[in-house]
């Protein structure tokens, strides 16, 4: 199964957009968004493209593919307009012999984890920017960036995984990291 995992969407339409469409191009079979859908918050700008609603359309058009997190800018009254649940503090999955710690990165992050055992892996967005590192404890710390909304001089991005390969790509498509998830230790 090949996921794409995005997060900080922000309300952008037009990101939005193009990630959506490079969903289509990549031939995902499920979305993990990792929070910060719909509104921008009061620390950042506009971001170009601003309009929820819209977001709301084109996310609720492929509803039973998305997974989701909340973010700290998700509210209750987002869950009325998303028709896929969106109020989840965190979700856990299995990436193989992985055991994936998803959430959006205001609550648990690498300074305030979750338990973790080694190989497992905390993948949150929240800082904007993307992020592949191992920790001490041995598991590893992963953030695709963001979709409209990039920090630090990353580019706008996502990540895909599939089998045992993690890539980050930029929301054009190019690949600039990877992770063979079979080499983690753990």
């Amino acid at each position: 199964m090949k996921w794409m995992i995005a997060s900080d969407l922000h309300g952008s339409a037009l990101y939005t957009g193009e990630l959506l469409e490079r969903f289509r191009q990549e031939g995902a079979d499920r979305l993990l968004l990792l929070g910060d859908l719909l509104y921008h918050g009061p620390r950042n700008d506009l971001p170009q493209g601003y309009a929820p609603k819209a977001v709301i359309e084109m996310l609720n058009g492929i509803a039973p593919r998305v997974f989701c997190v909340r973010g700290n800018c998700e509210a209750e009254v987002d869950q009325m307009v998303l028709e896929f649940p969106v109020l989840a503090e965190y979700c856990l999955l299995e990436w193989g012999e992985r055991r994936v710690f998803a959430t959006h990165g205001h609550r648990y992050h690498t300074a305030c984890p979750p338990a973790l055992a080694p190989g497992d892996i905390l993948l949150h967005g929240h800082t904007h920017v993307p992020a592949k590192a191992p920790q001490p404890g041995g598991w590893w710390y992963l953030n695709p960036g963001s979709v409209s909304l990039p920090k630090e001089g990353s580019a706008r991005g996502y990540m895909v995984r599939e089998g045992k390969e993690l890539v980050w790509k930029t929301l054009a498509g190019e690949p600039y990291d990877s992770l063979d998830l079979s080499r983690l230790e753990g």
